[in-house]
């Protein structure tokens, strides 16, 4: 064979790994096949060309669909690869043989063997080298960067129409990371890619969340919750229970919401770097939890800690990027939410109306969602016709975001609204409510 086309030699260091030759005893060719990749910069598409295979059947081994067993495909990787035939059970391999020893012991003429031509679908050796080149960067803080600001794109979309059609991007790039993590990197850049991960996930169960999907969304919030665990992340750790409070509240759960924010509280203290505007906002939920199970006092209480953290937040404070959306408009209407929950229409009013007059119009979905609150509160003071207008005003960003929470606070409106249907303002939001959101509209029919 000539030597631009024998396969190459195993680096020795892999040889000798006590992963690889406990992977190679037991013939564990998915652990085999990810060594020889990561540590060797022998990818799937070669191993597949080296031990003709398809790339396909490499594949299903890699993830653990399919185990090759038939001693011919066993010897054909270990030929394939250069594996030393006692670390696979196999007597010594022909090419074992250092090459002058080998043409000594010739003692007639072989015939050469006719020319293999590639298998047809298998790529060929140029595609090989396009990929080993490709995926031979080493990742940098800057790569680290561009999936953070990816992520906040996503949220920024979030808000603007919702998850639904996010979600499949950010599935992906979930595990695209997750498969990054596998493979041995700085520790600085791992921790990234973790962190990084932890928030990928987090964000696809809050799109689940928000299409009020749940148990999906609580799977996805798991997930997260391990990833931050990996490094140790507390502050994040409680931004994801923090999440699985809320979604407490929305399951009628105000007890399980109660123990998770009770957590997400715990596992902030611990940690040192536990920001104010992080309490804040722990705070804030805490407050939800208490105002469903009917706990005004404590409900009050923690408003009241909710405010103080937040006026300890310096521009110093080295602020996680995923809680720099808990600004003191997104206090202030929470507050108000905390208070409506509570049953204190009069003093939630205000508090709403004035966030709505900061909130920015590029957040449909809380404009939306925050509108639905306050002609909620309105209604509870029998304020008709201000509830009337102000619910009719959060139908067009309510149409313009695919979020089945917002439909679910406009349901809620529409139930509350009732008792007044006949009246001329009533029947004005619903014929909007027809023009700008048929579907809804026609599920909301009494």
């Amino acid at each position: 064979m000539p030597d631009a086309d024998r396969p190459q030699e195993l680096p020795a260091r892999l040889l000798t790994d006590h992963e690889m030759i406990n992977a190679c005893r037991v013939r564990d060719f998915a652990k085999v096949f990810r060594l020889v990749k990561t540590k060797a910069g022998i990818y799937p598409s070669m191993i597949a060309r080296r031990c003709d295979l398809t790339p396909s059947r490499v594949g299903e081994v890699i993830a653990g669909q399919r185990q090759l067993r038939h001693m011919d495909v066993v010897e054909r990787i270990a030929d394939g690869l250069r594996i030393p035939g006692h670390m696979l059970g196999l007597a010594r391999r022909e090419w074992e043989t250092p090459q002058a020893l080998l043409v000594t012991e010739r003692e007639s003429p072989q015939t050469p063997e006719p020319e293999q031509q590639p298998h047809a679908s298998l790529p060929g050796p140029d595609v090989d080298g396009i990929l080993a080149l490709a995926t031979r960067t080493s990742l940098s803080a800057a790569t680290l960067e561009a999936f953070r600001s990816s992520i906040e794109d996503y949220w920024r979309r979030d808000d603007q129409h919702g998850g639904e059609a996010l979600r499949p991007a950010i599935v992906g790039q979930l595990r695209h990371v997750v498969g990054l993590l596998k493979e041995n990197r700085p520790p600085s850049i791992q921790q990234g890619l973790y962190g990084i991960a932890a928030e990928l996930a987090r964000l696809t169960g809050w799109t689940y969340f928000d299409a009020r999907q749940y148990n999906q969304a609580r799977a996805y919030f798991t997930e997260a919750l391990q990833l931050a665990k990996e490094i140790d992340d507390r502050q994040f750790m409680a931004n994801v229970l923090a999440c699985m409070s809320l979604q407490g509240t929305y399951q009628d759960k105000p007890a399980d919401s109660l123990a998770l924010v009770t957590a997400a509280q715990d596992q902030a203290r611990s940690a040192l770097d536990t920001t104010p505007r992080v309490q804040s906002m722990l705070s804030m939920r805490e407050a939800f939890a208490h105002a469903m199970l009917g706990n005004r006092d404590s409900a009050h209480r923690a408003i009241g800690e909710a405010h103080h953290h937040f006026e300890q937040i310096q521009a110093s404070n080295p602020d996680p990027s995923w809680v720099t959306y808990f600004d003191e408009t997104k206090l202030i209407v929470d507050t108000g939410i905390a208070h409506g929950r509570l049953g204190e229409a009069a003093t939630a009013e205000p508090l709403i109306a004035d966030a709505l007059r900061r909130e920015a119009h590029t957040n449909q979905r809380g404009r939306a969602f925050h509108s639905f609150w306050l002609a909620r509160t309105q209604l509870d003071q029998g304020k008709l016709e201000q509830a009337c207008h102000t619910a009719t005003q959060a139908l067009e960003p309510a149409s313009a975001v695919g979020s089945e929470r917002v439909s679910g606070h406009l349901r809620e409106f529409y139930d509350q609204l009732a008792p007044h249907r006949q009246e001329p303002v009533a029947l004005a939001f619903e014929a909007r409510l027809r023009e700008l959101l048929p579907p809804v509209s026609g599920s909301l029919r009494p």
